[in-house]
């Protein structure tokens, strides 16, 4: 990678006062981003022909965290409450996922997912967790475990 200042990152305007680093670091996320929202759209199909991408994310997280409100998984995606409405409607719909009260707050629900959303959502991330495994197959575990620690660390760093 080429120093500060060196004026030779391809793209980089002399007088933009962003380091090169951070001009390659942007391109290289933008390239990821695309590609992993490509991905996403493809494991959303996979779980189901009519899940919309946007809202495999949402699987994700809910098989991490188990039942969720709502409000709390708009807040997470930095989405509002009337987007996520739709979204959960959607996977309702569905059969994905199914709302029940919320045993601490009667005036509330959680959303968690059915036992077939839970079996098509593993079934797809066991299978994208295999083709990472051989993309990084050359990889150094040591490199695999230090790319996940930044990754982590940019993530919270990022996040709201």
């Amino acid at each position: 990678m080429h120093g500060s200042g060196s004026g030779d990152e391809p793209g980089a305007s002399a007088g933009s006062g962003v380091d090169h680093e951070f001009l390659a670091l942007e391109r290289e996320l933008a390239v990821f981003l695309r590609r992993a929202r490509a991905s996403s759209g493809e494991m959303a199909r996979e779980v189901h022909p009519d899940l919309e991408s946007a809202a495999y994310g949402l699987l994700v997280r809910l098989e991490s965290t188990g039942p969720q409100r709502a409000t709390d998984l708009a807040a997470y995606f930095g989405v509002g409450k009337a987007t996520m409405s739709r979204q959960l409607r959607a996977l309702e719909v569905l059969g994905l996922v199914v709302r029940a009260n919320d045993p601490d707050d009667g005036r509330a629900s959680l959303v968690r997912l059915t036992d077939e959303g839970l079996a098509r959502f593993r079934t797809v991330r066991d299978a994208r967790r295999g083709r990472y495994a051989r993309k990084l197959a050359g990889w150094d575990r040591a490199e695999v475990a230090e790319l996940a620690r930044l990754l982590q660390h940019l993530n919270e760093r990022t996040g709201s």
